[in-house]
């Protein structure tokens, strides 16, 4: 019987991971089609809304809750990115403060000194090097959560080379973008990686507490 529950669930849950990927992969492949439009920036946003489908579907309670609303902001960020830069930023910045909550509440308990350098670096350096990039206030200000998250990322209970490793990759993306922005030229580097490191970041984020959620469920109270 245990070999069928993994399977079943495995058939009805796991494709929205797959679906996620497809999605993904099949956004960086046609970003610059030039006639994507609306279902472009449809199947952009559908990396991480498939990722909040999948986290609504595997976990209960409240971390779960607040992991998928922050897939769902994500997603939508995404898609308001191709529309309006600003808009697509706050966005982001919610995401972020409400990662930050589920990393909070999930903090480790006794995290050794340098866990906490690590995490106190990422929360400084992450607006200071975002500032240095893109020469913009309001870039850096955005930075101060996407640093903040990351931090907590790295002192929370889950798998800190999943979860705070996908953190990381979230700030490199979004230093990759901010590039453009500024008088540093990186050649064909943002293009080429900004879209990969922030979709594996989601993937790992996304799986990592999935994973740690489920493990505190007890068998017979899980989702299918």
């Amino acid at each position: 019987m245990p070999n069928a529950g993994r399977s079943r669930a495995l058939i009805e849950h796991r494709p929205w991971l797959l679906a996620s990927l497809v999605a993904g992969i099949g956004y960086y492949f046609l970003w610059n089609n030039p006639v994507g439009g609306f279902w472009l920036i449809l199947l952009k946003g559908s990396g991480a809304g498939f990722l909040a489908v999948y986290a609504v579907r595997r976990t209960q309670g409240v971390d779960g809750a607040i992991l998928t609303v922050a897939l769902a902001l994500s997603a939508i960020a995404d898609m308001a990115l191709e529309i309006n830069f600003e808009v697509g930023g706050a966005l982001f910045f919610a995401a972020h403060c409400v990662l930050i909550a589920l990393f909070v509440r999930n903090a480790r308990p006794q995290p050794v000194a340098s866990q906490v350098a690590c995490a106190l670096t990422l929360m400084a350096g992450t607006p200071i090097v975002s500032f240095f990039l893109s020469g913009r206030l309001d870039i850096a200000l955005y930075s101060t959560s996407l640093g903040a998250m990351a931090g907590a990322a790295w002192l929370s209970r889950f798998p800190r080379y999943r979860v705070g490793l996908g953190a990381v990759l979230f700030i490199l993306s979004d230093l990759l973008i901010f590039s453009r922005i500024g008088a540093i030229d990186l050649g064909p580097l943002p293009d080429i990686f900004a879209w990969p490191t922030y979709f594996a970041a989601q993937i790992m984020i996304a799986t990592g507490v999935v994973q740690t959620l489920r493990a505190d469920t007890p068998q017979t109270q899980r989702t299918p």
